[in-house]
């Protein structure tokens, strides 16, 4: 086997799951079975498909054979598999938002930055320690194709001003996602 096959790298499977119990962990059966470690798991299930499913976004890291083994995988179990390829996100950034992140619909914040910044949300912690009526704040870690970090930053800043959130950035810049 060359380098190249032996050589973990990152990738990104989207699905569409029935809205059923057991469904998310059903998918992540074959992700684990064939040596994949997952990364982060982007589940809205407040949104909807067309066919009226609901999207997931799982990141992970795999040997591309391996990640071949997953894709069939999760074929052969019948998953709807949306995209399965990989991601180039070499830079990441951390910041926080900080404003009424529950009453203006966080789900909706966390896709529209997905979207609009070609980002994927790889880790978030909110904090509401006066209940999701008040103020809230909520970290977020971005990763980023490399040179992308100002991009992304710059539809984060519009997104926050539109929902009337506060932007605390970079928390940190650069480095690998």
């Amino acid at each position: 086997m060359s380098d190249s096959q032996d050589e973990v790298r990152a990738y990104t499977v989207r699905l569409e799951l029935v809205d059923e119990p057991g469904e998310l962990l059903r998918a992540l059966h074959p992700i684990a079975d064939n040596g994949g470690n997952l990364l982060s798991i982007f589940h809205e299930r407040g949104n909807m498909t067309p066919r009226g499913h609901i999207p997931v976004e799982v990141d992970l890291e795999a040997t591309p054979e391996r990640f071949e083994d997953i894709v069939e995988a999760l074929q052969a179990e019948n998953f709807n598999i949306i995209q399965a390829g990989a991601e180039r996100y070499s830079e990441a950034l951390t910041i926080v938002l900080s404003g009424h992140l529950v009453n203006t619909d966080l789900s909706h914040t966390l896709s529209h930055i997905q979207e609009a910044t070609e980002a994927t949300v790889t880790d978030l912690s909110l904090s509401a320690p006066e209940g999701t009526e008040d103020v809230s704040s909520a970290r977020l870690r971005l990763a980023t194709e490399a040179g992308n970090a100002d991009n992304a930053l710059a539809a984060v800043r519009e997104i926050a001003a539109e929902k009337e959130l506060t932007v605390v950035e970079p928390l940190t810049a650069g480095g690998d996602a």
